[in-house]
C-alpha cells in the first residue's frame, strides 16, 4: 500500500512538474486571447451571426502550427529568429523583419492601451467614486504605463508569463460557462462552417478573428519566449504540448465560446453592431450573470488587456535586442531601458479617438498583412539545411503552406476593402495600403532569393 501511494505522489510530481514548465506559448495563448480578439469575436457574432464561424475555427487550427512552426526553429536553432534571420538571410532582411514587427506590435500596444485606460475609466465611473480624474481614460493611460514599465523593467519575462497563465485560464472559464447557457442554434452553427465573408465589413473582421491568433508578434516571439526558459531541442516534446495545450485547446475553446455566445445572444441585443461597445458587449454575459454581466464583463476585458500589455510590451524590445547584439535581459540596461520606452510610449493609446473595440478589430487585421513575410521568412529558414539540422517534414510545409495562402487571401481582403478608403483620402487606408505592397515587394524579394539559391 505504501509502494502504491509512492508511486502515485511520484507520478503527480512528475505531472506537477511538467506543468510547472510550461509557459512560453501561454504567453502568446495571453496575448492571442486578449481584448483584441475578444472583440474582434464579439463584433463578428453581433454583426453576422454564426456565418464567420469557420474563420474562428480555422483560427485556432492555423495559430497551433503557426506557433509549431516557431517553435521548431527556436529550438532547433537555440537562438532568436532576427539573429538567425540576419546570419542566414543578411542583415537588410533582419532589419525588414524587425520592421514588420515593431509597427504592428507598436499599434497594438496603442490600441490596448486604449482599451485598458477606457476599461479602467469605465469601472471607476460606474462605480461612481466621484473623482472626475478617475474617470478620464487619459489619466489611467499615463498611470497604467508607468506600472508596465517598472514592473516589466524589475520582473523581466517571468511577471508576464505568470500573469498570462492565471488570466487566461480565468477568461476562458468565464466564456466557456456562458456557452453552456446561452441557446445556440446547432443548424445555424453548422452552416458557419462553410466559408463566406459576408457583405461590408466581413473582410475586415474575418482577418481580425484570424489575426488574433496568426499575429506576426506572436510568431517571432516564441523563440525568445523559449531561451527565456533554456529550452534545447531535447525539450521538443514539452514544448510541442505547450503548443498544443495553450493555442488548440485553451486559445481554440476560448474563441468558440465568445463567438457561439455573442453569435447567440448579440445579434438581437445590439442594434447598430458597427457601433458596439463595451456596455453593449456585456449583454452576450447577460443569461449566465444577469445583473452581474456588466461587471464580470468589464473585469474580465480588464485582466485581457493587463495581461497582454505586458506579454506585447516585450516584443519590440525582444527582436531590437536581437538585432543590436543585446543581451535580451534586464540585467542589460539597453534592454531594460527598451522596455522603459515602449511601455512609456504605450500611454499615448489613451489619447486616442475612437471606440476601442472597432479599433481592435482594425490592429488585428492590419497585423495580419504582416504576418504571411514572417510565415515566408519561418518556412525558409526551416527548409534550408545551413540554418537546421533537421528540415521540415513534407506535412510540415503543407501545414505551413496552408497558413500562408489562407492568410494571404484574408489579408487581401481585408487590404481590398481599405483600397476604397484610400482612394477617397483616408490616411488609415492609405497606410494599410502602403504596407501592404511593401509586404508583397518583400515576399517577392525573398521567393526571388530562394529560387536563385536553391
Amino acid at each position: 500500500m505504501a509502494t502504491e501511494t509512492c508511486q502515485e505522489e511520484r507520478t503527480v510530481g512528475r505531472i506537477g512538474g511538467f506543468v510547472r514548465r510550461l509557459g512560453p506559448t501561454w504567453l502568446a495563448g495571453a496575448i492571442a486571447a486578449g481584448p483584441a480578439t475578444m472583440a474582434s469575436l464579439l463584433v463578428a457574432g453581433a454583426s453576422f451571426g454564426y456565418t464567420l464561424l469557420w474563420v474562428v475555427v480555422l483560427s485556432a487550427v492555423l495559430g497551433t502550427v503557426g506557433q509549431y512552426l516557431a517553435m521548431r526553429l527556436g529550438l532547433l536553432t537555440e537562438a532568436g529568429i532576427v539573429a538567425v534571420v540576419e546570419e542566414h538571410l543578411g542583415s537588410f532582411w533582419a532589419w525588414v523583419l524587425v520592421i514588420d514587427v515593431v509597427l504592428a506590435a507598436g499599434l497594438a500596444q496603442l490600441a490596448i492601451m486604449l482599451t485598458l485606460a477606457d476599461v479602467s475609466a469605465t469601472i471607476v465611473g460606474t462605480a461612481g467614486l466621484g473623482v472626475a480624474a478617475l474617470s478620464d481614460p487619459r489619466f489611467w493611460g499615463v498611470t497604467w504605463a508607468v506600472i508596465l514599465a517598472l514592473g516589466l523593467a524589475g520582473g523581466g519575462y517571468r511577471v508576464a508569463e505568470i500573469g498570462a497563465k492565471l488570466l487566461v485560464s480565468l477568461v476562458v472559464l468565464a466564456f466557456v460557462a456562458s456557452a453552456f447557457v446561452v441557446p445556440i442554434e446547432p443548424a445555424a452553427a453548422a452552416g458557419g462552417l462553410v466559408p463566406e465573408i459576408p457583405g461590408v465589413g466581413g473582410a475586415v473582421v474575418a482577418a481580425g478573428v484570424l489575426g488574433g491568433a496568426v499575429h506576426i508578434t506572436l510568431l517571432t516571439m516564441q523563440s525568445y519566449t523559449m531561451r527565456a526558459r533554456g529550452w534545447t531541442d531535447d525539450d521538443s516534446d514539452i514544448a510541442t504540448f505547450d503548443v498544443v495545450s495553450s493555442m488548440l485547446v485553451a486559445f481554440g475553446v476560448f474563441s468558440l465560446a465568445v463567438f457561439l455566445v455573442a453569435a447567440s445572444v448579440l445579434p438581437g441585443v445590439v442594434a447598430d453592431p458597427s457601433a458596439i461597445d463595451e456596455i453593449q458587449a456585456a449583454e452576450a454575459l447577460g443569461p449566465i450573470a444577469g445583473d452581474h454581466a456588466m461587471w464580470l464583463f468589464l473585469f474580465g476585458l480588464w485582466g485581457a488587456a493587463v495581461s497582454t500589455l505586458g506579454g506585447n510590451t516585450i516584443v519590440p524590445p525582444y527582436l531590437l535586442a536581437d538585432k543590436l547584439g543585446w543581451e535580451q535581459s534586464v540585467e542589460d540596461s539597453r534592454y531594460r531601458a527598451a522596455l522603459v520606452v515602449v511601455a512609456l510610449a504605450s500611454a499615448a493609446g489613451a489619447f486616442l479617438g475612437g471606440d476601442f473595440l472597432q479599433i481592435l478589430v482594425l490592429v488585428l487585421a492590419f497585423g495580419l498583412v504582416g504576418t504571411p513575410f514572417a510565415l515566408a521568412v519561418i518556412l525558409y529558414l526551416l527548409n534550408d539545411p545551413d540554418v537546421v539540422p533537421e528540415t521540415n517534414s513534407w506535412l510540415a510545409n503543407v501545414g505551413g503552406g496552408v497558413l500562408f495562402a489562407i492568410a494571404t487571401v484574408l489579408a487581401g481582403e481585408f487590404v481590398l476593402e481599405e483600397l476604397e478608403g484610400a482612394t477617397a483620402g483616408d490616411p488609415i487606408s492609405a497606410f494599410v495600403i502602403v504596407f501592404a505592397v511593401a509586404m508583397v515587394l518583400a515576399i517577392g524579394g525573398l521567393l526571388g532569393k530562394y529560387v536563385r539559391e536553391n
